[in-house]
């Protein structure tokens, strides 16, 4: 799907989302984006990479692969499966491992659930200050540890500004 199919398809649940929570859609567009590969990865209509709890219903979670970068080769006890563990040249890990992930019945879901997530984990209280300004949202989020991805502020940005540029 190209950016601007994809920007077509989802703005509104996006734009929905954001009438519900006060994150700017374009935020949760360019997320949606990146941790789907622009909608070609979204198992279970799962736009956001949300991991699944303890208490998420088994009918409401899904175990996928997933790569994580962490600070040790001592934390495959975290995931149900390890795949594999490589050192990077950062002196961190990269892990290759399935771990449950959220699941929904359609894509409006996802996307209300997304912008719900950021108000339940407290760590994200700094980031909802600035939940109007998707760039500095990214930021924050990424801050707060929303990803493993040392680079993740900087390639979520990157694909807010192609969201701008098809809208």
């Amino acid at each position: 799907m190209t950016p601007k199919q994809f920007v077509e398809k989802y703005k509104q649940d996006a734009v929905n989302s954001q009438h519900e929570k006060g994150i700017d859609y374009r935020f949760t567009l360019a997320q949606a984006a990146l941790e789907s590969g622009w909608g070609e990865s979204a198992p279970g209509n799962m736009f956001f990479g949300v991991k699944a709890s303890k208490d998420t219903p088994e009918n409401k979670k899904q175990l996928l692969t997933t790569t994580e970068v962490l600070g040790d080769d001592r934390q495959g006890y975290r995931f149900p499966v390890v795949l594999s563990i490589t050192k990077r040249p950062d002196g961190k890990y990269t892990y290759r491992v399935k771990d449950w992930f959220r699941k929904y019945d359609l894509p409006a879901q996802s996307f209300s659930d997304h912008a719900g997530f950021f108000y339940q984990n407290k760590r994200y209280a700094e980031a909802l200050k600035v939940k109007h300004n998707p760039y500095l949202f990214a930021d924050a989020i990424a801050k707060a540890g929303y990803a493993t991805d040392p680079n993740y502020a900087t390639s979520l940005k990157n694909v807010i500004r192609t969201i701008e540029k098809n809208l």
